[in-house]
């Protein structure tokens, strides 16, 4: 008996890679070894950058609580901690939000925990 290659499949599987390679430049657009390892990198990175965003949003949030709280004469260290002993269960995204666009009900905080 012959033997048989599941040429649909394959074709559908290099199409998929092509596709997913849209937007690169050069051979590693259309050429589908080169495309390949190319997506393959591609989504590496993707896999390891979800995990580093959360880290980098968190460092930006205290630079910028921080900020806030040293313009009210305050660390922010001193800040989270007083946070914490009053029971104010507030999290780092809404404060950073709050000393960038609200800064007047973020000095309603600091002064609450003074």
């Amino acid at each position: 008996m012959p033997r048989a290659t599941n040429h649909v499949a394959s074709k559908a599987r290099r199409k998929k890679v092509l596709k997913q390679a849209k937007g690169y430049f050069g051979r590693r657009k259309n050429v589908y070894t080169v495309a390949k390892n190319a997506v393959e990198k591609g989504l590496q990175y993707a896999y390891r950058d979800r995990r580093t965003k959360k880290r980098e949003f968190r460092k930006l949030w205290i630079a910028r609580i921080n900020a806030a709280a040293r313009m009210e004469g305050m660390s922010y260290s001193q800040l989270m901690g007083k946070l914490k002993a009053n029971e104010i269960d507030i999290d780092r995204k809404v404060l950073a939000d709050l000393a960038m666009n609200h800064p007047e009900a973020f000095k309603a905080i600091v002064d609450k925990v003074k």
